[in-house]
C-alpha cells in the first residue's frame, strides 16, 4: 500500500512540475532562415506599415518555398527575390504616401531572445532576411522564413501544444 501511494504522489509531482515548466529554450537550427521587418518606430504609422510589408512578404514570398527542400534551394530563392522585394516594398510605400528610406539586409543578422508560443529562441546571428525601415527602432516582428513555420501558423488557427508523453499517459489514467 504504501508503494502505490509513493508512486501515486510520484506521479501527481511529475504531472504537476511539467504544467509549471517555463518556457522551453530553442536553439534554431542551421538549416533554417528567419524573417524579421523592424520598423521605423512605435508609432502607428510605422507600426502600420510594418504589418503591410508583413503581410506582404507573407502572401508573396512564403509560396516560393511551398517545395523547397533544402538550404541551399531556399538561399538561391532568396537571392534571386531580393530584387523583386525591394520594387514591391517601394510601391507599398509609394501607395500609401509612406516617404521613409528602408534596407534589405540577407545573411547573418543579430536576433535578441525571443519568446513565442511559450518557446525560448536564443539570441545570437542567424541567416535571415532583414528588412530595416528608416531608423528601425520599432518593435519587430519575426518568424522562419526556411522551413516555412510562419506560413503554416497563418494558415492553421488552431494552437499547437506540446506535450511530454508521461503527462498524456498520465492525464488517461486520472
Amino acid at each position: 500500500m504504501k508503494k502505490i501511494i509513493l508512486i501515486t504522489l510520484a506521479i501527481i509531482s511529475i504531472y504537476m512540475i511539467s504544467n509549471t515548466v517555463k518556457a522551453e529554450e530553442i536553439i534554431i537550427p542551421d538549416t533554417a532562415i528567419r524573417l524579421r521587418v523592424i520598423p521605423n518606430s512605435n508609432n502607428a504609422l510605422d507600426q502600420s506599415m510594418k504589418q503591410k510589408v508583413r503581410t506582404y512578404l507573407e502572401d508573396n514570398l512564403y509560396t516560393k518555398f511551398i517545395n523547397t527542400n533544402s538550404i541551399e534551394e531556399a538561399r538561391t530563392i532568396i537571392n534571386k527575390q531580393i530584387p523583386q522585394i525591394e520594387s514591391d516594398i517601394k510601391n507599398i510605400f509609394i501607395d500609401n504616401n509612406y516617404n521613409m528610406d528602408f534596407k534589405i539586409k540577407y545573411g547573418l543578422n543579430y536576433f535578441d531572445e525571443k519568446e513565442y508560443k511559450n518557446i525560448k529562441y536564443k539570441e545570437g546571428y542567424y541567416e535571415s532576411l532583414v528588412v530595416e525601415i528608416g531608423k528601425a527602432k520599432g518593435d519587430n516582428w519575426w518568424c522562419v522564413l526556411f522551413p516555412t513555420i510562419c506560413l503554416l501558423d497563418k494558415n492553421d488557427n488552431t494552437n499547437v501544444e506540446y506535450k511530454i508523453k508521461i503527462v498524456e499517459l498520465l492525464e488517461k489514467i486520472f
